[in-house]
């Protein structure tokens, strides 16, 4: 069910796309940006998470002072080799119900009116999709994609890992039925705005609209 007299907007693209540079631009606008990332950082801080993380993955994965060591927790979920596919999957029972619960607690508070985003990296394979009456696709070229994360040190086989749990249960149809704006994110940053601040505008009028008919 989506948030009554407010609008959730939810964020499509694979890794290096742009989505954190999309969802900060919308938060300049007033849109409330839920990122789940950073949720998903919190969740490895909490007591109970950090229990289950050590349970299944041992004690290798803990720094000295206790805390996770995302890189070496990376290296044993991200791959295409069943282990890795089977770590993927117990990491994401783990910590996706945290983050979940994190997400709705936000999204009850949105205000009719209120423009919520969800900066979700598996947003449609993680069904978030159907919380959203808007979706924004990102449209990124490879070569730009590739070029960002190796930036950011990804290495070409840790961008494959990353890319191959992205298309693990993504289907275009899961797009289908719900507006969709597209933005191109491959050329540089005022481009890349004129197209986000255009949907802004779009959203604006429509969640305003929701209010009225309310």
């Amino acid at each position: 069910m989506n948030a009554k007299g407010g609008m959730i907007v939810g964020l499509v693209g694979m890794i290096g796309s742009g989505k954190t540079t999309v969802a900060r631009r919308l938060g300049e606008h007033g849109a409330d940006v839920i990122d789940a990332d950073a949720l998903a950082h919190e969740a490895l801080d909490d007591r109970q998470v950090r229990q289950q993380l050590r349970e299944r993955f041992g004690p290798s994965i803990f720094a000295a002072d206790g805390t996770v060591q995302r890189k070496l927790l990376a290296e044993l979920v991200f791959g295409a080799a069943a282990d890795r596919v089977a770590n993927l999957a117990a990491l994401e029972a783990i910590v996706h119900p945290w983050v979940r619960a994190a997400i709705e607690t936000r999204l009850a508070v949105l205000q009719p009116g209120g423009i919520a985003v969800l900066d979700v990296p598996l947003l449609v394979q993680a069904g978030w999709h159907g919380r959203c009456n808007w979706l924004i696709r990102l449209a990124c070229e490879d070569a730009v994609r590739h070029a960002r994360l190796a930036a950011r040190g990804l290495t070409p086989a840790d961008i494959a890992a990353r890319e191959a749990a992205w298309q693990a249960g993504f289907s275009p149809a899961a797009l289908l039925g719900l507006p969709v704006s597209t933005v191109d994110t491959s050329a540089d940053l005022s481009y890349t705005f004129e197209q986000v601040d255009r949907v802004w505008q779009e959203l604006s009028t429509r969640s305003a609209g929701r209010v009225d008919s309310f």
